[in-house]
C-alpha cells in the first residue's frame, strides 16, 4: 500500500472527502485505480456521460463490445451493461474505504434524457441499485424539476443518492428538503437510515467562467476587480444554509436512528481560468462535512501544492455576502446565471450522452467488421 500524500490525507482529516472525478476500465484493469486511491487517499469516485465517452475511447472495452454486440443488444443497452460493469468493480475497490469510513462511495447517473422525467429516473434509479449491489454505490440525479420527486422517493426505499447540477443556493435548500422528507418516510415505515447516504454536488468554476464573461463585457474597472469572486461565494452561502439542518427539528429523530447528513459536494472544480490558481476550488472551499470531486490533474496539483487549512468559516459567509452584493450593484443577476447553468447542464449531459452512443456505435463497426 502506498503511503497516502500529505496534504489529501490531512484534507481528509479536516473533514473534506477528496473524491476522483473520473473513472476508466484501464485504470481498473491495471491497478491503478487502487493505486491512486492509496496514494491520494481518496474517498470515492463520481462518473457521468462525458467521463464514460472518454474512457470508451480505450481499447480495454473492445472484447465486451464485440460479446456484448454479437447477444443482439443495442448500443444504450451495451453502454449500459459496460457501464455497470465498471462502477461495481469500482466500488469494490473503494469497500475498503467505505467498510472504514462509512465514505468510499461510486456514483453512476441515471440517462441524462431522464432529466425531465421523474418516473422513469425512479425505474432506472431502481434498476441500477439492484444491479450493481453494492452498499456503497450512489445514483446520480439531477436537481430538476422532475427531479426533486424522484430524489425523495429512491430515498425513501433506501438507495444512496448524489443529486447532480446543483448551482444555486435556493434549489440546494429544495434539494435538503426533498431529501430529508424521504429520509424520514424511510424511517417511519421502518428502515435503516444509518446506511443510506446522499450529497449535493454544487457546481463550482463553471459559475465564474460564465459570470467572468458578464463582468467583462461590462468593461469597467468596478466590474473587473470582481473577477473570480462568484462561484466561491455562491459555494460558501450554499454552505451557510446547509448549516440550518442542524436547527430543524424534522432532522432530531432522524440523527437520534443513526441517520447521515447529506454533504455538499464541490463538483466542476478544475480551475478553467489560467489567471487563477490551479487548485482555487480546492483550497478556497475546504470545511469539514464536504467532499471535493477533482479531475485527476487538480488532484495531482493539490498534492504537489496544496495547503489543507479550513477556509469556510462565519467571516468567510459574511464576506461571500458582501462580494454577492457587488455583483448584483454591478447587474449580474445570479438567479438568472444559476438558472441558465443548470439548463445548459442539462443540456451538455445529454450531448454527451447522445456522442457516448454514437461513438459506442462507432466503435462496435469496429471492432466486430
Amino acid at each position: 500500500m502506498s503511503t497516502p500524500n500529505p496534504a489529501l490525507d490531512q484534507l481528509g482529516r479536516l473533514g473534506q472527502a477528496p473524491w476522483l472525478d473520473s473513472i476508466g476500465r484501464d485504470w481498473l484493469d491495471t491497478g491503478e485505480l487502487e493505486r491512486m486511491r492509496d496514494t491520494f487517499a481518496l474517498r470515492g469516485v463520481t462518473s457521468n456521460p462525458s467521463i464514460f465517452q472518454a474512457a470508451l475511447r480505450h481499447e480495454a472495452y473492445d472484447s465486451d463490445i464485440r460479446a456484448l454486440a454479437s447477444q443482439g443488444l443495442d448500443d444504450r443497452a451495451i453502454f449500459q451493461r459496460l457501464a455497470v460493469d465498471d462502477i461495481r468493480r469500482a466500488c469494490d475497490v473503494f469497500l475498503p474505504v467505505h467498510e472504514a469510513t462509512g465514505d468510499g462511495h461510486v456514483s453512476i447517473e441515471v440517462d441524462p434524457d431522464l432529466a425531465h422525467d421523474t418516473e422513469g429516473t425512479i425505474r432506472q434509479a431502481q434498476e441500477l441499485w439492484r444491479e450493481i449491489a453494492r452498499p456503497n454505490l450512489m445514483v446520480k440525479i439531477p436537481a430538476t424539476a422532475a427531479g426533486l420527486p424522484a430524489i425523495e422517493q429512491v430515498l425513501s426505499e433506501g438507495i444512496n443518492v448524489n443529486v447532480t447540477l446543483l448551482f444555486d443556493v435556493g434549489v440546494a435548500h429544495a434539494v435538503r428538503e426533498a431529501w430529508l422528507r424521504g429520509l424520514t418516510k424511510l424511517h417511519e415505515t421502518g428502515g435503516d437510515v444509518f446506511g443510506v447516504t446522499s450529497v449535493a454536488s454544487f457546481f463550482v468554476s463553471r459559475v465564474d467562467a460564465k459570470v467572468d464573461a458578464m463582468l467583462e463585457a461590462l468593461d469597467s474597472e468596478h466590474a473587473s476587480e470582481l473577477r473570480g469572486t462568484a462561484a466561491v461565494a455562491n459555494a460558501v452561502l450554499a454552505w451557510a444554509d446547509a448549516q440550518r439542518l442542524f436547527e430543524d427539528p424534522r432532522w432530531t429523530p432522524l440523527a437520534a436512528a443513526g441517520a447521515q447528513p447529506q454533504r455538499l459536494l464541490w463538483a466542476s472544480t478544475g480551475t478553467k481560468d489560467p489567471a487563477y490558481s490551479d487548485i482555487k476550488y480546492v483550497e478556497e472551499l475546504v470545511a469539514a462535512d464536504t467532499v471535493n470531486t477533482m479531475p485527476l490533474p487538480t488532484i495531482e496539483a493539490y498534492a504537489d501544492h496544496g495547503v489543507p487549512a479550513i477556509t469556510i468559516d462565519a467571516a468567510r459567509v459574511e464576506r461571500a455576502r458582501r462580494e454577492l452584493d457587488r455583483l448584483m450593484e454591478a447587474g449580474i443577476d445570479m438567479t438568472v446565471v444559476t438558472d441558465e447553468l443548470r439548463d445548459e447542464g442539462v443540456t451538455a449531459f445529454v450531448n454527451a450522452f447522445d456522442g457516448l452512443i454514437a461513438d459506442l456505435a462507432s466503435k462496435r463497426a469496429t471492432v466486430t467488421s
